[in-house]
């Protein structure tokens, strides 16, 4: 059984920016980073799916809409729980040992909303695989950004794409009625633990979430 990973005693915050697609997570993680670095705080900033060499190289396993169309549910999230073994190791905690703030866009919440409520695969399997990449690691403090599905498709469609093509990358091109249950799973995961995960409006204009995520991590760090 893997060992279980602790956070470093006195030592950094593990800060995660989940939602749908389309929700404004690059925008609000850029402006959240920038804020933080004019205040001397030290930061890491990565994403997942990536994070890493071999996180990225899945990545575009995942996004891929031609090569990869035909994934199975189960290949789709043993792939992030991959990429995600090798971050938390890789790159969170030793970003966490330097006493650096990390900011991740996507973490485990994302694999019970996607994987989970979004592929209708057991929880319980989720639950089972999530740990065992993380080895419990959890973040101190997720921003759940919530947009109605339809609207950050819309938005997420108009943005520029990793694909090669320029069209819907894979995930993207589940459809709305995945999408829509995507939604569903982080207002559950909001619900069920309110202590870490807070839930904001992303369809409110960009300085007004900016500033609703500064209010939820300025007493976190003290600042």
């Amino acid at each position: 059984m893997t060992p279980l990973l602790h956070k470093p005693a006195g030592k950094g915050i593990f800060i995660t920016i989940e939602g749908p697609d389309g929700s404004g997570k690059s925008t609000q993680i850029d402006l959240l980073v920038a804020w933080l670095r004019e205040r001397t705080q030290p930061v890491l900033v990565t994403r997942e799916p990536g994070g890493t060499p071999v996180g990225e190289a899945i990545r575009a396993i995942l996004l891929d809409p031609v090569r990869h169309a035909a994934l199975a549910d189960e290949t789709e999230l043993f792939l992030f729980a991959a990429s995600r073994a090798q971050h938390v190791r890789e790159r969170i905690l030793p970003a966490m040992q330097r006493e650096e703030i990390v900011v991740a866009s996507r973490y485990a919440d994302a694999t019970e909303a996607y994987q989970g409520f979004g592929r209708g695969l057991p929880l319980t399997l989720v639950t089972q695989v999530n740990f065992l990449a993380t080895g419990g690691l959890m973040p101190d403090l997720t921003l759940i950004l919530d947009i109605d599905s339809a609207e950050g498709l819309r938005r997420a469609r108009a943005v520029a794409k990793e694909t090669p093509s320029g069209e819907m990358d894979r995930i993207e091109a589940a459809g709305l009625a995945f999408h829509q249950r995507v939604r569903d799973g982080y207002l559950t995961i909001a619900r069920r633990e309110p202590g870490r995960c807070v839930v904001i409006d992303g369809a409110r204009p960009i300085a007004t979430v900016a500033s609703a995520i500064r209010a939820c991590v300025t007493p976190r760090l003290g600042l």
